[in-house]
Parts: C-alpha cells; structure tokens; sequence
C-alpha cells in the first residue's frame, strides 16, 4: 500500500541543531570525511554533517547518477567504508573498503573505481563456511558484518573485520584479523581465532559454563571500536540452538580477549544481530543494544534486574568499566509472548542522540525498535528495567512503525528516520525531548522487506537529503528532500537504464563521503554522484 506523499510546513531542517556525533569511533582523531564505522559513528547516526557538493538542486536525474559499480566476488553485506587522504607508494588515495561473504576485503580508490589492493580472510585448504542449514545468508557466509577502521595518530589506518571459514576437517572457524589499509597485509600477528566460555547452565554448556561454538555463529551485527577495544557480538543461523547471547572485547593492539559477557547464560538464544546494525556507544564507555528474543528471568533480585542473568528480548546498557557487564536495561511488560512468537527486539538497531525540553534539561537518550511495530525511546541513565504490569519506559509508540523493523534509524537535529517493512520511509520529530506521537512526514513509495535503513547527508543542517535503497532486483537508490520526504532522485529515472548497479541485498546501508554516495549489492557496489557536463 502507498502512502499520499505529505509536506511538513510547520518545521525546517534549517533552523534545528545539528546533534553531533556522541563520539569518534576512537580517541585518535579522523578526517571529517572518513566513514570508518556502520552508520558513520558510534551513535550510529548515519548522518555526514559536512557534505557540500551534494545539494537539493543538483540530486536528480539529469544532473546525478550512476558513476561507476567496483566488483566483488561475493554478497557485500557489509556497509562499504571510506578512508580519505591515504598515501600509499606515494600517491594520496582516498579508500573505499568493500568485505564480502566470500571472505575477501577489497581497497578500491573511491573516486575512480580503480582497484588498490584485495586480500582473503581464508587460510590455506579452507572454504567459506556453508549457509549452515540456514536461508539467512546464502550461498556462502565469509565477512557478514560491518569491519572497523582505527585511524591512529601516526602509523597506517587498520581495518578490524571478522570472517567465517570452514577447513578441509570441517571444523568452522571465526578469526578477527587487523589489515593495513593501505596493503592489506595482516597486522597485530593476526588473525587470532575466536573462542570463549562463561559461567552459566544454558545451551552448549559443559562442566558449568556455556561454551562459544564458532560453528553456531555468525558476526553479524556491525564491529565497534571504544576505548583500545574491539567489540563483537554474536548472532544465530536461523535460531538454530544450541545458542546464547555472546558479546566480546578484543585489545585492538595485540588482538587478545579482554572482556566476555554472556546476556543468556543461564537460558538460551538471545543473540546480538541489530539487521547488521553495530552496537552503539556513548563518550563514557557505555554500550547499548537491542538483545534479540530468547529467556529472560521473570524472578529479580533486589536491584530489579534477572536473578539468573538472562537478558532476552530486552534493550541493554552495558558497562565496560572493568570488563563487560550489564549497567541497566529495559524489558516489555509482554516479554513472554513475544519471545514466543518470535516478535524479535533485536531486529533493529539501536539510536543515540540527546535532546534538550523546555526547561534546558538535555536528556540523554536510545531509539529502538523491533518486530513488534513500537517505537521504543529510553533514558540512557534510567532505563526502566522490568514490571510484569507496566512498561516503564521513557517514551513508548505503540504501533508507529507498521510492518515492524527490521533495519535502524538514521537522526538530524530533532528528526528520526525509520523504514520499516511495507511501509513508506517515517519522519519522527522531537518536541520538549519527546517524539510527537505520529510521523510529521512519509515518502510516497514503499519499502518491501527488510525495509531500509537511511543515512543522511547535510551541509550544517543545510541541503539535507535522506537516501535509502530497496531490496529489489535491479536495486533502487532513492533520495528524498529530509523535510517533506519528497522524493527527489531515484535509480530507475534515468533513460536506458542508466543508473542501474546491480540487484538489490537485504540490509544494505548507503554510505555518503565526499560528494558520493556508495551502495552494496550481491556482486559490487554502486557509487553515485554528480555527473560531469556532457
């Protein structure tokens, strides 16, 4: 069903603050044009604030387009990434990283297309890993989620990134490796094969605790980089138990497990997964993140939170104060029948952004949702915890998002951008620091499954444009003026098929650097921007 396209008059992106980014994804300083992580920052805003040669007079068919596609021999469903100004033999490049389910990560220059350097994540005598049994991510799984970029003060940026493999044994293997931007050649003495074990009694649990079978796993969710910490968390093939809720923490510098938490250790599922979303992070170690559904234990102890440790469907704060460790969370009052019914929490990303009401009071908060249409906003210094009664909880939408989510938002100023399932693109306003209670704007068109999640580019708060791109074949990258959400370019416009890079892969996220905007498919990634004068 479509939606009447509507124009919001009552506010301009022009006049709202820009929320800048939380955080840089590591205390080093980046360039201003680098995306070194999912959704530019470990807000995960996916907002670049600094882009000036893309406008609302010059993105439309006859001045924008398709520029070139870069190849890749598998699935891209990782966010591509860029590095600016990089010397590499003496030449300045600015880098587009691009990981595939084949397990290869591919350096092009990001301006020409040209091919910089490729490596395999694949030892010798291994393949990829089989799909497990499991229709998610098919033919192959190798790099599924999103690498991340440490960009230090002196030295070489270093890709982080995490890929699958089976050897001639038919043992599987998952290894965190650390690669050279400008070579690819492995770092750190990397890669360094993923394993772990924590106290508990739930699913694959031997001698007291539950033990990590990297056979049972993906790394889906995006990685993120806080505080000389590499941080992966861990999803499912299908819901296929034995599984719990793992997350880990690498040191970025010698590629050693320093931290460990298990958000279902006493029960089963509960996996990390976020539609490939990356876990959020704040300035002050803390991490939040939407646990996907499995146990959670009813029985609390005297601070409120489960006895047993169990975590299910339910939004976290984690601590990284002195290792990994739940600090507060949030869970529904109908947590049993959605964990049931597999209405799934952990199929959306998390939000972070904080706003200010009337009285100057800024209010630091998390946006999330999942499959069960609610529109999920929680005081990150007071989450609400648990009540079998009552959701108490900062601010719940019920049913704003139809169809449910399976991606995350996309923030600029007191705006919020959703695109949930079979329905249009959604723009949520704050207002006093709560969202009024209905989108102030939709696009015309739809998204199918898996819905979009949309970035969006700005000069300040000036020309600001939110581009999604839909699951279909070929692949349709639309862009829409960020106010109304009118549309303003899409791929299918041009004549001929001009603009048209390639099929359409489920929870793709556009990325935008330096006047270009670049787009994962099954085989490549399409790069757009202004197209010279003919």
């Amino acid at each position: 069903m479509q939606f009447p396209r509507f124009t919001a008059v009552s506010s301009s992106l022009r006049s709202l603050p820009i929320i800048l980014p939380i955080m840089l994804l590591c205390s080093t300083a980046a360039l201003a044009q680098d995306v070194l992580t999912y959704h530019n920052n470990n807000s995960r805003n996916g907002l670049d604030n600094k882009e000036t040669t893309l406008t609302l007079a010059n993105v439309n068919s006859a001045s924008f387009g398709k520029l070139f596609t870069v190849p890749a021999d598998g699935l891209v469903d990782a966010e591509p990434l860029y590095i600016s100004a990089v010397s590499i033999g003496g030449v300045t490049h600015n880098l587009l990283i691009v990981a595939t389910e084949h397990g290869t990560v591919y350096a092009y220059d990001a301006d020409t297309g040209s091919p910089i350097w490729q490596i395999t994540t694949l030892k010798t005598g291994e393949t990829t890993s089989d799909t497990r049994g499991c229709s998610q991510v098919t033919p192959e799984i190798g790099i599924t989620s999103t690498p991340v970029i440490v960009r230090p003060k002196t030295g070489n940026p270093v890709i982080y990134v995490v890929g699958m493999s089976k050897d001639s044994s038919l043992n599987y293997h998952q290894r965190l490796h650390a690669l050279d931007a400008t070579t690819g050649a492995e770092l750190k003495k990397g890669p360094v094969d993923i394993t772990g074990q924590f106290a508990g009694t739930g699913d694959n649990s031997s001698g007291g605790f539950v033990i990590f079978d990297p056979a049972q796993y993906k790394e889906r969710a995006g990685l993120l980089s806080l505080g000389g910490t590499i941080y992966l968390g861990w999803a499912s093939h299908c819901d296929f138990r034995p599984y719990t809720g793992w997350i880990m923490g690498y040191n970025m510098n010698t590629l050693k497990q320093t931290t460990i938490l298990n958000v279902t250790p006493n029960g089963n599922e509960g996996a990390i997964w976020g539609a490939g979303a990356g876990m959020a992070a704040d300035g002050s170690g803390n991490i939040f993140v939407l646990d996907a559904n499995g146990l959670f234990d009813t029985a609390l102890n005297s601070s409120g939170f489960p006895s047993q440790g169990d975590y299910g469907n339910a939004f976290l704060h984690l601590t990284t104060a002195g290792g990994l460790a739940v600090a507060d969370y949030f869970e529904m009052d109908n947590e049993s029948s959605e964990n049931a019914g597999d209405v799934d929490l952990g199929s959306g990303g998390t939000l972070l952004l904080s706003q200010k009401d009337s009285t100057g009071r800024t209010w630091n908060l998390a946006v999330g949702a999942g499959k069960d249409t609610n529109l999920y906003v929680v005081d990150r210094t007071n989450m609400g915890k648990f009540s079998s009664t009552a959701n108490n909880v900062y601010q719940e939408l019920a049913g704003a998002l139809p169809g449910g989510v399976w991606s995350m938002p996309a923030a600029l100023g007191a705006n919020i951008f959703y695109g949930p399932v079979g329905s249009p693109l959604l723009r949520f306003q704050f207002k006093n620091a709560k969202l009024l209670t209905t989108a102030v704007a939709k696009s015309a068109n739809s998204f199918g499954y898996p819905g979009a999640t949309p970035s969006v580019s700005a000069n300040g708060t000036a020309n600001a444009i939110v581009w999604a791109a839909e699951n279909v074949a070929p692949a349709v990258l639309h862009a829409y003026n960020a106010v109304s959400l009118a549309e303003i370019y899409n791929s299918n416009q041009a004549a001929n098929s001009r603009d048209h890079f390639g099929n359409g892969n489920k929870y793709i996220t556009p990325m935008i650097a330096n006047g270009k905007v670049y787009v994962g498919t099954t085989n490549g990634v399409g790069v757009f921007g202004v197209l010279s004068p003919r």
